[in-house]
């Protein structure tokens, strides 16, 4: 089976478009990774399209009507926080199965303001307020204290991770935010769900990132492999049943389970990473994954934050792009910008925020429902 490899990627500045349509955010982001490549729409056997909030729209078929109607096959995918990384991977499938040698995947969303989750709506008991809280903030305050019980950690060095992710998307010209928010600024903010206050939870944002995947021939001969990024390892995961207490939902073990595939798949570890964009959608979050992604220890999680490990020039940067904290989390969007993130870098091309000599870099997403997905990707030599 063929390597498959990125030669063309790009997301839009996340921020808020009411003005718009998501088609056309998925279309804009879709002629600039196109434009990358040096390449056109007419070029692409197939579009793989993510999108949530517009799940049955056929918004593939959307984005095609504002960039050309070629005839090709379109899927689309919806699944929750992993939408877009969904969407890339049914993508770099087709390739390794040699169905295809060239697709464009697209990830897009509009986002409301307000908390996800909670919504209900099912027959039987409610859960919501008899068992905890459905809405987003809450599950994930509650694996922080569960973390916090565990292992000591604090709510000063769940707010560094804040502080950390926003001082990064300063860097970041596509970012939402790009502001510092001391120490100080970050815990004394409006409490959400303790431990995360306002600034310790994610933003939701409008945005599109698209990406131009293709075979190893296909770049070799369209002489592309220069600036190419290789796809090591794509995985999507789900929980299996597990007895557990419904008052506090798991969110560990998706992310443990994807992380062993997919270092299983590309032959390294976590020692050969050199940077991580992860699912921050809280700083809870953010330290729980430090541990399910092998980065660290479980326990030692809060001390790389209080040393600058997971910081821009430490032993591993994470979320350098500013994270969901910061540059946003525009749901179906989100995977893919990820993987831009980190192409850019890869690539060499990230500005201020570089992470130098990188060579192997990982992204990571989470649904809870459940859904995770991780890719691994390699500089070309």
């Amino acid at each position: 089976m063929s390597d498959v490899y990125v030669i063309g990627i790009d997301m839009i500045k996340f921020g808020r478009f009411p003005e718009t349509s998501v088609p056309k955010l998925g279309a804009t982001a879709a002629h600039l990774a196109l434009d990358d490549a040096g390449l056109t729409i007419n070029d692409m056997q197939a579009l793989y399209s993510g999108n949530l909030g517009q799940a049955g729209a056929m918004v593939g078929q959307r984005i095609l009507a504002e960039i050309g109607q070629t005839g090709v096959p379109v899927v689309n995918c919806a699944n929750a926080c992993a939408t877009g990384a969904t969407a890339f991977r049914e993508g770099w499938m087709s390739i390794k199965a040699g169905v295809y040698d060239m697709v464009l995947c697209v990830g897009t969303e509009q986002m409301g303001k307000g908390l996800l989750g909670g919504g209900g709506g099912g027959k039987g008991i409610p859960t919501e307020g008899l068992l905890g809280s459905g809405t987003m903030p809450a599950v994930f305050a509650e694996a922080g204290m569960e973390h916090q019980r565990k292992y000591g950690t604090t709510f000063e060095q769940f707010a560094k991770v804040s502080v950390k992710n926003h001082h990064h998307s300063t860097l970041n010209p596509k970012a939402m935010y790009q502001i510092e928010t001391p120490l100080e600024t970050v815990m004394g903010a409006e409490m959400i769900s303790y431990p995360n206050t306002k600034l310790m939870c994610s933003v939701n944002v409008d945005g599109a990132a698209a990406a131009v995947i293709c075979s190893e021939e296909k770049a070799r001969q369209l002489g592309k492999l220069d600036r190419a990024v290789r796809v090591k390892a794509s995985v999507l995961t789900s929980d299996p049943y597990q007895e557990r207490n419904l008052q506090m939902p798991d969110v560990n073990t998706c992310t443990q389970r994807a992380a062993k595939s997919a270092y299983e798949m590309a032959g390294v570890g976590p020692d050969d990473i050199d940077l991580v964009e992860l699912h921050d959608c809280f700083a809870t979050a953010e330290i729980l994954h430090y541990g399910n992604l092998g980065l660290g220890k479980p326990e030692d999680a809060g001390r790389m934050v209080d040393e600058g490990e997971t910081a821009l020039g430490g032993r591993i940067p994470v979320n350098v792009s500013g994270g969901l904290l910061s540059k946003g989390h525009p749901l179906g969007a989100t995977g893919i910008a990820n993987i831009y993130e980190i192409s850019t870098h890869l690539r060499g091309e990230a500005g201020e925020r570089q992470v130098e000599g990188a060579r192997f870099g990982m992204t990571h997403v989470i649904g809870l429902g459940s859904a995770c997905a991780i890719h691994i990707l390699e500089k070309v030599d």
